[in-house]
């Protein structure tokens, strides 16, 4: 390793998640399906027991002290969140269940009110399903057009072709920040610059950045961020909506009811404020504490320190497939996050996967939720290794050695 990875004390960080230490079929436990959700630290794990235990109660509306301790606990995650992100208020950090809720949040609150006949939303070819489906939906219900930038065979984003989609009918760009099925690092600041120029609002689809490196949304400009927490170690069923405070005040409710009002009678209701204004019911609780204990943890560690070890066991794990007969890798970005998507001569990757699975190995095989990703490729799937700042070379070469296996059962 590197200077910079022979500091970084993997062995240390893999003590602090219990799962990890498990056998799998009788072989240790080689978790290579970060994209699809990570594993959670103890002091998640133990948040999640504390609140449960402790202080188990609804938030905001009580006067008695668990309600307190629940409120207090609940909106310093909010303010941790802001903090990571680098946002200006604690107000523009929406929790929603993950980024597919706030994605759906905003084409159903400022696409409906700003998307119109003859409009155009775009996004690009490498979005995830949660990124288009939502804006398909906005798309014909309003008579508007679904715009998508078109990328090349490395999987780099044809960024001449988006700055000629961008238009006078242009309401909208929402575009992922990294691929979940080939790892592409899009150049989102400069995608921002480009649709600000013409007045243009940007959704950064984060899921798979925030957990893998500092996100500075005052930096980057962008209108609106999400992410989902059980991406971040932490909980399922949390994320975050980030928004310019300007831009939600100006959005109408996306749902209705509990704490999302000031005042309601049978002939109106008056909205709450920020951020309130769009956290209607009873929300996970629970799970937006473990997230704020989720950000704790990789703050403590530095997403510098995360991104700078994930790239070097990326160029690692490049080196090894690469040298494998038969195997190729989709997704060769000049500029990539942790992932490791590859297909083999005559194996489909269910069964790679399956076989990977008999030496305690997990990875992700299938569409991953990017089957126009899958078309442009021409294939019907890939198998997917992802990685986490857990991860070890040694694992790498379980993963090789588990693919030589695939290999002599199909030769």
């Amino acid at each position: 390793m590197t200077s910079t990875g022979a500091a970084f004390d993997v062995s240390r960080v893999r003590r602090d998640f219990p799962i990890l230490a498990q056998r799998v079929h009788g072989k240790p436990l080689v978790y290579l399906d970060n994209a699809a959700t990570s594993q959670k630290p103890q002091s998640v794990l133990d948040a999640l027991a504390s609140y449960y235990t402790t202080e188990n109660s609804n938030i905001h509306r009580g006067i008695h002290y668990l309600s307190e301790q629940a409120t207090a606990d609940y909106e310093e995650a909010r303010s941790k969140v802001r903090v990571l992100l680098n946002a200006s208020d604690d107000r523009e950090i929406i929790f929603v269940r993950g980024a597919t809720e706030g994605i759906n949040l905003v084409a159903g609150s400022y696409g409906k009110s700003n998307v119109g006949q003859g409009d155009e939303v775009i996004i690009s070819a490498m979005e995830h399903h949660s990124n288009i489906v939502p804006w398909q939906i906005l798309c014909q219900e309003r008579g508007a057009h679904l715009r998508v930038v078109p990328m090349n065979d490395d999987g780099d984003l044809l960024v001449d072709e988006y700055e000629r989609l961008l238009g006078p009918r242009t309401k909208l760009v929402s575009i992922v920040h990294v691929s979940n099925s080939l790892g592409t690092i899009n150049p989102v600041r400069r995608i921002i610059e480009m649709a600000h120029s013409r007045g243009v609002p940007v959704l950064v689809d984060g899921a798979q950045s925030a957990p893998h490196m500092n996100v500075d949304v005052r930096e980057l400009d962008c209108d609106f961020f999400v992410f989902s927490g059980h991406k971040l170690y932490g909980p399922t069923g949390i994320g975050v909506l980030y928004g310019k405070a300007d831009l939600l005040e100006s959005m109408p409710p996306y749902q209705g009811g509990g704490d999302m009002i000031k005042s309601v009678t049978f002939e109106r209701t008056l909205y709450n404020d920020l951020p309130y204004r769009f956290e209607a019911g009873t929300p996970n609780i629970a799970g937006t504490i473990g997230l704020g204990a989720a950000v704790d943890y990789v703050s403590s560690i530095g997403l510098e320190n995360i991104e700078a070890y994930e790239h070097e066991l990326l160029d690692y794990g490049t080196r090894a497939l690469s040298s494998i007969s038969g195997l190729r890798l989709v997704g060769t970005a000049r500029k990539k996050a942790g992932i490791l998507s590859f297909v083999l001569d005559g194996v489909h990757p269910h069964d790679i996967g399956t076989i990977l699975d008999s030496e305690g190995i997990a990875v992700r095989t299938g569409h991953h939720c990017t089957q126009p990703v899958m078309d442009r490729f021409g294939i019907p799937a890939t198998a997917r290794a992802s990685l986490a700042f857990y991860n070890t070379r040694q694992e790498i070469d379980a993963l090789v050695k588990g693919i030589d296996k695939v290999l002599e059962v199909f030769s």
